[in-house]
């Protein structure tokens, strides 16, 4: 059956408001490793997506789902080794201050259970986001997903921050200054909601500020943003589900990048390798004091010993094969490639990433830094033709984000960078 009667009969069960990637959509029928396989055996180097954390179907995950389920899956109100061990390792890798976990199925769901341990301990109702953040599509968090949804349908306990534009705003100010001009912000909003007559429950970002554009964060920032939000009454919540696992090569977690402890940690997608997994780890006090206060949290799927299964596979594979090492050292020969790149053409204005996470801001003008938009969709879209795979991000749509699983190789890395510099060549 061809792309188009498939595209077709999409139409007529999901709508069309279903999104999908590309101008021309990809019909995908096989994975394997940073590869990707279309119906016509077509191979595409994936630089971009995350959920195939350690690669598309890797074989020590695949088993370790495989032969669990072919044993036992049951809901996590049953005693299971496999639930207990895998909370055991993944809490091994946060502070020692972060010593609960609580499982689900999805990135969604752990903002969500975030947002409500952090309304229902503090007592206060107020959420601090970013202007153009992502965190799931729950009736709660798509609220403070301000890319999806409007300041109405945010009401009165979601407020916004602008998103930080280094690129543009440095100037000749200071890091240091930067960062005090930026956390002022995050006082602004707590004022706002102070005056409105709401307490601040917590501060929710992405350890990336991914979606915003993977800005270089100045140091001092978070810190100073999150003794406001603290001393205010509120809690910091790190979202990890882009950053975590190894992702930008320095540190396991983004948030340790930052220098700042969360008081909520969560976590989705690559947690699992694609397999629905997904997790909140809090300070113990904090998570111990919502559980006094509910008869009881359970996820009937969440945390199964099949997904344990695969998660520990995740963190198998992630210390076996030395995928955060990777994550580093390939990241900074990508990172070299790129900013030649931005030498070689106009249109690059600038370059940011650490480990394997990288951001490639298109402008019109380099002095002006006008964002590009429609040379950012151009580009996605030859590389789509070209064979690799690779997304846009930020306020104006204008940034080239490539994040390809964690064994992505210098070898994958030389393909991905000579089409870019045709695919820029060409413009």
């Amino acid at each position: 059956m061809g792309n188009e009667a498939l595209l077709a009969r999409r139409f007529a069960v999901l709508g069309k408001h279903s999104p999908l990637f590309y101008d021309e959509p990809l019909h995908l029928v096989r994975g394997d490793g940073v590869w990707l396989f279309d119906a016509d055996g077509n191979r595409y180097l994936d630089a971009y997506n995350n959920v195939p954390h350690v690669g598309h179907c890797h074989p020590r995950v695949v088993r370790a789902i495989a032969e669990q389920a072919a044993t036992l899956n049951t809901s996590t109100r049953y005693l299971h080794e496999n639930v207990v061990r895998y909370g055991e390792r993944l809490l091994a890798r946060f502070d020692p201050a972060l010593g609960r976990v609580m499982f689900c199925c999805t990135g969604s769901e752990a903002n969500e259970l975030a947002l409500r341990i952090a309304r229902e301990c503090t007592g206060n109702m107020g959420v601090i986001c970013t202007a153009h953040s992502y965190h799931g599509n729950t009736a709660a968090v798509v609220q403070a997903s301000s890319f999806l949804s409007t300041p109405e349908q945010r009401g009165r306990h979601v407020r916004t921050i602008p998103v930080i534009d280094p690129y543009r705003e440095a100037g000749d100010l200071s890091e240091e200054a930067l960062a005090q001009a930026y956390a002022a912000e995050i006082q602004r909003a707590i004022d706002a909601f102070e005056a409105d007559g709401v307490g601040v429950a917590g501060l929710l970002l992405c350890s990336g500020l991914s979606c915003e554009g993977l800005p270089d964060i100045p140091a001092g920032y978070l810190a100073r943003a999150v003794e406001k939000v603290r001393r205010a009454g509120g809690v910091f919540i790190a979202d990890e589900v882009q950053g975590g696992f190894g992702r930008f090569g320095s540190h396991f977690w983004g948030h340790q990048r930052l220098g700042v402890v969360p008081d909520l940690v969560t976590m989705g997608k690559p947690m699992g390798n694609g397999h629905p997994l997904a997790g909140v780890v809090g300070r113990t006090e904090l998570v111990d004091l919502f559980a006094a206060r509910n008869p009881m949290y359970f996820n009937t799927f969440g945390g199964n010993p099949v997904s344990c299964a695969a998660g520990m596979a995740v963190l198998d594979v992630l210390e076996e094969e030395g995928l955060q090492e990777n994550a580093r050292a390939v990241g900074n020969y990508v990172l070299d490639g790129l900013r030649t790149l931005r030498a070689c053409h106009e249109v690059v204005g600038d370059v940011r990433g650490s480990g394997l996470f990288f951001a490639v801001e298109l402008v019109g003008d380099k002095q002006a830094k006008t964002p590009a938009t429609e040379v950012a969709r151009h580009v996605v879209n030859e590389m789509r033709r070209r064979g690799v795979l690779i997304s846009r991000i930020g306020v104006h749509d204008n940034i080239l984000k490539i994040r390809p699983p964690m064994p992505f190789s210098t070898a994958h890395a030389d393909q991905l960078l000579a089409t870019l510099d045709d695919v820029l060549g060409g413009l």
